[in-house]
Order: C-alpha cells, then sequence, then structure tokens
C-alpha cells in the first residue's frame, strides 16, 4: 500500500486499532504516519505510552491545551485519512472568536454547538481524495438551529457526505446522547472505490447490539461466530455499496442507497429512519389483528386486576379482625 497519514483527535486507542487494521489487511505499519491533539495532559500523556508500548510513532501527536479550534497544531496537515470522536454539543468551544475562520466554508458554526465546527475542521484537513470517520451527536442530523441546516445542506450539495450510520443507544459509557456516524469523502469520483457522487447510504443499526448490563449496549464482533458480527454487518454493507464489485442491496429497515435529490425533497434531514423504511416483516403487519390480540390481553388484564384486588380486601379485613380479635 502506499504512504498515508492519519489524523486522529482522540486518545491512543483509535492508533493501536488503525495498526491492527492496516495488518490485518497485510499492509505495512511503518507507512502510516499518524498525527493528533489532545487538550488534556494526563490523557496526552496515557496516549503516548498505550503508543510507545506498541512501538508507535508518535512524534506528531500533540499536547495542545488551547484546542484545536484556537491553535491548531497540525495547522498545513492534508491526511488520506481521519478518525475522530469529538464531544458532543460542545457550547464554549470560543466560536464568537473564530466567525471569519477559513475552515468554514460551508456555513460559519453557531457559537453554541461545535458540531459543524468539528466536521468542517476535519474537512479541511482531508487530502483531496481523504475520507474521513467521524462520531457526532444524532442532533446534528436534522437540527436548523442558528443555521445548522444551511450547513448541512451544503455539506450534502457540495458530494461530501458518503455514509450515515444510527447507532444504537447506549453504547458509550460517558454519555447518554444519541450518537449517529458520518462518513465523509473529498472525491467520491474516484477510480479507487465507484462513483457515488448521486447518492448518500444510509444504515439504520439501531436495533443492532446486544446489553451487557442494564446502562450498556455492545456491538458484537464475531468471538461468538461469523453471524454474530454487528460491526461487520455495517461495515460489509458499506463496502459492498461503495466498490465497484460489491454486492449491495437496499435492506427494509436497515440500509437504503438514496439519491441526492430525494434528500433534497426531505428538507436535506439525515435521518436514517426516514429512507431505509420498514423491514418487511413489520410490512405484513395486520392491524386488525394486532389490536384484537392488544384487546383480549388488556381484558385478561383487567380480570387478573380485579381479581387480585378481591384477594387483597380479604387478606386486610383478615388482618382487622385477627387485630380486634387480638384487643379482646
Amino acid at each position: 500500500m502506499d504512504e498515508y497519514s492519519t489524523l486522529v483527535v482522540v486518545p491512543g486507542g483509535m492508533f493501536v486499532q488503525s495498526e491492527k487494521f492496516v495488518e490485518g489487511h497485510q499492509g505495512r505499519v511503518n507507512d502510516i504516519s499518524i498525527y493528533g491533539q489532545e487538550s488534556n495532559q494526563t490523557t496526552w500523556r496515557l496516549c503516548k505510552m498505550n503508543l510507545a508500548i506498541r512501538g508507535i510513532d508518535s512524534s506528531q501527536v500533540k499536547w495542545n491545551n488551547e484546542v484545536s479550534f484556537l491553535n491548531d497544531a497540525h495547522r498545513d496537515l492534508k491526511a488520506d485519512y481521519i478518525i475522530a470522536n469529538p464531544p458532543f454539543n460542545v457550547s464554549d468551544w470560543s466560536g464568537d472568536l473564530l466567525r471569519n475562520d477559513g475552515r468554514w466554508k460551508y456555513g460559519v458554526p453557531p457559537a453554541g454547538n461545535a458540531n459543524f465546527a468539528w466536521l468542517q475542521h476535519f474537512i479541511y484537513h482531508l487530502s483531496p481524495s481523504g475520507q474521513a470517520g467521524v462520531v457526532l451527536a444524532k442532533g446534528a442530523l436534522t437540527s436548523k438551529t442558528s443555521g445548522e441546516g444551511e450547513i448541512r445542506k451544503a455539506l450534502i450539495e457540495a458530494g461530501l457526505i458518503d455514509c450515515i450510520v444510527n447507532l444504537p443507544a447506549k453504547l458509550f459509557l460517558n454519555t447518554q446522547i444519541p450518537a449517529a456516524l458520518w462518513f465523509l469523502s473529498r472525491n467520491r469520483t474516484n477510480g479507487k472505490f465507484r462513483n457515488r457522487s448521486k447518492h448518500i447510504l444510509f444504515i439504520d443499526a439501531r436495533n443492532l447490539g446486544h446489553l451487557i448490563n442494564r446502562r450498556t449496549r455492545e456491538l458484537s464482533n464475531g468471538l461468538v461466530g461469523p453471524s454474530d458480527n454487528d460491526i461487520a454487518k455495517i461495515a460489509g454493507t458499506y463496502h459492498n455499496w461503495r466498490n465497484p464489485d460489491g454486492t449491495y442491496e437496499d435492506v427494509p429497515g436497515f440500509c437504503a442507497s438514496v439519491p441526492s435529490e430525494r434528500v433534497k425533497e426531505l428538507d436535506y434531514m439525515l435521518t436514517p429512519g426516514r429512507y431505509v423504511g420498514l423491514p418487511n416483516d413489520e410490512d405484513d403487519f395486520n392491524f386488525n389483528e394486532r389490536f384484537a390480540a392488544l384487546k383480549a390481553e388488556l381484558e385478561e388484564q383487567l380480570k387478573e386486576e380485579v381479581r387480585l384486588s378481591k384477594v387483597i380486601a380479604e387478606n386486610l379485613l383478615k388482618i382487622k379482625n385477627d387485630e380486634r380479635m387480638e384487643g379482646i
């Protein structure tokens, strides 16, 4: 493989996973140069240590306590791949100081929310054929607050959005805010992949994963068996859609390849559920049968309520009589 650069704006875990990915695809780790910046010094030190014990060069992973919006440690970098999970809905990102910043090509982000500032920051740092994968709060898919809808419209019309994945709830330990994946590409007409410039892939993965405790959901990774691999299902769907020799097909309730014109008709909203429809089994939903079943169930529950109320009343009367007898 050719030499690539990757910008990551998170601690070292994604760097390590990137190395494993390259090795798993018979690539050469030494062909990759990694760049990153972290505002928390403790996290930065842990990241450097994490990379050092794995022999990964971390010389371009910078501690930047001014945050990348105000003082970008890699101002001139154009990366081939960017992966990031920036903090959701940040309100104190110094937006008022950056109204005329050159990164806001697709619209000035609102001072009260950094979601679209992050997206444009990453796009600014992409090489001409660069690709990015970003985790953002789900609200960014539909928000129109303070011009966010106009920025999203501009990104869509510029053909930068490749794929949107709606994630299940409870995936993250540090937030309960619903999230989605944005896959962006500077050049969706290049020869490496097929031309997707007039379509966006939507994947609704809300029903994937399994609860490992009351508050945390996890996507399976195939360790139980090849059929039990939520991550491969999502990634395989995207790759089959993107690759020239892929075998992609729309799956009702899960994925749909949607023309940009259709997205325009729905006011540039990017919620996958609007486009993927219902699963086939839900398309066969019979209202009359379902209503009759629910009615019968309710009637049985009402009968049970009457019976339990009678039992409770009898027991209370018995307790009262027993107390009276003890008083005599």
